[in-house]
């Protein structure tokens, strides 16, 4: 199993400045490949103190300079964002220029209004935008150029420069937590990438189903899924069950925040109707229950507790490579450093033994 670390730039409640927050998490970011973590990730997010890095393959260029091995991976490229997609796949050959091939492309389609209205995009099309910008790049990578007639794109033929020089076949990958998303994931041949934010079980159930139309629509199994997951590993586990109640709870905090999970836009927005669920049932659920739910999620406790859980988790949803957040809602370097140093000396090591299987159908 590969294992991956990812660095997003929270700064909850604007505590520390940015600048502080960018030198603490790019010092986590240059710990991943000497403590031998297989790959480097990060997310795409706007506008406010959630996560701030407005741009993910910026980030991986800068990365791409700074390693020699480990993989570059995009958690996600926020498609309908980028009104001229065709930058996108520019920028992606880039990336994989740059790092000899060592990219891993995840693709998404947003869900924050406060993104949304920043960038004058309606939630209602991001699911059509998305459908048609990730065609356009997905085939464009293949081709060597990017043409498409769509209802929101138009774009006449370019060439891609740099030119494409390996395929982005088996190594791209889309956010989905809706159900239809995965069923969009499967149709258009992309891999699944699992950002924990529902049951473990309903996850597993929806991979079936994305699994039966890929094989219908491309023949063969489809790939292996990537897994991530908010991190806390201690010693002691009360101290990892106190400190993921302080942190990866505070996390959920700024997620609820940002997404407005509160809200009823949901029910408004076309293709959001799982979200109004969703909403719902967390505005039917306490602070502390609502906490609960999202650390039963994630992977916290000791290290044999950390790795019980990733271990669990890769046989639920077939997953091949577990990407962990280890430094999050204004986490001191400090506890920041010794979480994933532990975490890599003695949890990676035991996971990386663990081959692939396939995943126990729910």
């Amino acid at each position: 199993m590969k294992v991956g670390g990812a660095v997003i730039f929270q700064n909850p409640l604007n505590q520390r400045s940015d600048y502080e927050v960018y030198q603490h998490d790019l010092r986590i970011g240059d710990m991943y490949e000497p403590l031998g973590f297989d790959s480097i990730w990060s997310v795409e997010h706007h506008f406010d103190d959630y996560t701030m890095c407005p741009d993910v393959l910026q980030f991986l260029s800068y990365f791409a300079g700074r390693t020699k091995k480990a993989e570059l991976g995009s958690m996600v490229v926020v498609l309908p964002w980028h009104k001229d997609p065709i930058r996108v796949a520019e920028q992606i050959s880039v990336v994989d220029h740059q790092s000899n091939g060592r990219m891993l492309l995840g693709l998404g389609r947003g869900l924050a209004r406060i993104e949304f209205d920043g960038f004058g995009v309606s939630l209602d099309e991001s699911r059509e935008r998305f459908v048609e910008y990730a065609q356009m790049i997905i085939e464009g990578l293949e081709k060597g150029y990017c043409e498409f007639d769509g209802k929101y794109l138009k774009q006449a033929r370019r060439d891609i420069r740099p030119k494409p020089f390996k395929s982005f076949k088996g190594r791209t990958y889309a956010a989905a937590v809706s159900p239809e998303s995965a069923r969009i994931m499967a149709r258009l041949g992309i891999g699944i990438l699992i950002i924990p934010q529902k049951p473990w079980e309903a996850v597993a159930q929806e991979l079936s189903e994305y699994r039966q139309i890929y094989k219908q629509v491309n023949g063969g199994e489809p790939l292996p899924t990537i897994a991530a997951g908010w991190v806390f590993c201690d010693k002691s586990a009360d101290r990892a069950r106190e400190m993921a109640v302080k942190y990866i709870g505070g996390y959920w905090q700024t997620a609820l925040r940002h997404y407005e999970m509160a809200g009823e836009h949901f029910g408004k927005a076309k293709g959001y109707e799982y979200y109004q669920q969703m909403a719902k049932n967390l505005q039917g659920a306490g602070k502390d229950a609502s906490t609960e739910y999202f650390l039963n999620l994630q992977v916290w406790g000791t290290p044999e507790m950390c790795f019980n859980k990733i271990d669990e988790i890769r046989r639920r949803v077939n997953a091949n490579h577990f990407t962990g957040v280890f430094s999050y809602a204004g986490m001191p370097w400090e506890e920041a450093e010794r979480n994933v140093t532990l975490f890599a000396n003695e949890v990676m090591p035991e996971l990386k033994k663990l081959n692939g299987v396939k995943a126990e159908a729910a």
